[in-house]
């Protein structure tokens, strides 16, 4: 449209320089006075249409800088931090011998290196008996981790896809950014789960090894025990009587 009416104008103002001089008995016209007033006014027209263009151009420029700081309206930190929560609190809930250095420390002399010749029958069956249900106690607390690590798996899933999708369908890099922050932090909490799965099992396996290692010094104990002991008493055996018959 403007460049329509800056043509008109410009063929306005060449029609009146062209057209001949007028008589006498009419106003003097300066058709180059008005073609100058013509052109005047064709580059205010341009200048207007290039600040309009300007403003279209800045415009645009602060929507885009609007989708950029746009929040990503999905979340998923909340059911990580419940998630870890979770799986903690089933840590802390280790049997017998908990996650503890000074616990370990203490009972593992209590219960695995305190075996001596020395013990009663009774003392070595209550150790035995206590290593057991110290093993027992470790598989089942990682098979409970183990449960809980393969039950995340769907929610973890359905997180992963949402974060997946949020992060195509984003409008700006800081959506982009927060969708791509939220699966480091889905990928950093899976891996709390395999370190937390690792010592469990790897807790299980020690106390088993601990348990076998200390059996054969109990058995050790009992032979030596056993072996102080002379079972055979020599003496004078009378038979049928004493008379010697």
């Amino acid at each position: 449209m403007r460049c329509r009416l800056i043509s008109a104008v410009m063929v306005i103002a060449f029609t009146a320089s062209a057209a001949p001089a007028a008589h006498a008995q009419w106003a003097v016209y300066d058709g180059a006075n008005h073609v100058e007033n013509v052109l005047i006014a064709a580059r205010t027209l341009q200048q207007i249409d290039n600040q309009i263009t300007s403003l279209a151009n800045q415009a645009q420029m602060l929507v885009n800088q609007g989708r950029n700081l746009a929040s990503l309206p999905l979340s998923t930190l909340s059911t990580l931090q419940s998630t870890i929560s979770q799986t903690t609190a089933l840590l802390a809930q280790a049997q017998n011998i908990a996650y503890s250095v000074q616990s370990v420390e203490q009972q593992y002399q209590q219960a695995y290196t305190s075996v001596s010749s020395g013990m009663s029958d009774s003392t070595l069956f209550n150790q035995a008996q206590t290593r057991w249900q110290y093993s027992v106690g470790g598989f089942e607390d990682a098979l409970k981790l183990q449960a809980r690590v393969v039950g995340n798996i769907p929610s973890d899933s359905s997180a992963m896809s949402q974060l997946v999708s949020a992060s195509q369908t984003s409008t700006g890099a800081l959506q982009a950014a927060q969708a791509g922050n939220q699966l480091l932090a889905l990928q950093s909490r899976q891996l709390s789960d395999i370190q937390a799965e690792l010592a469990a099992n790897g807790r299980a396996t020690a106390l088993q090894q601990a348990r076998d290692a200390a059996t054969e010094a109990e058995s050790d104990a009992q032979y030596q025990h056993f072996s102080q002991h002379d079972v055979y008493v020599s003496g004078a055996v009378s038979m049928f009587g004493s008379s010697g018959n």
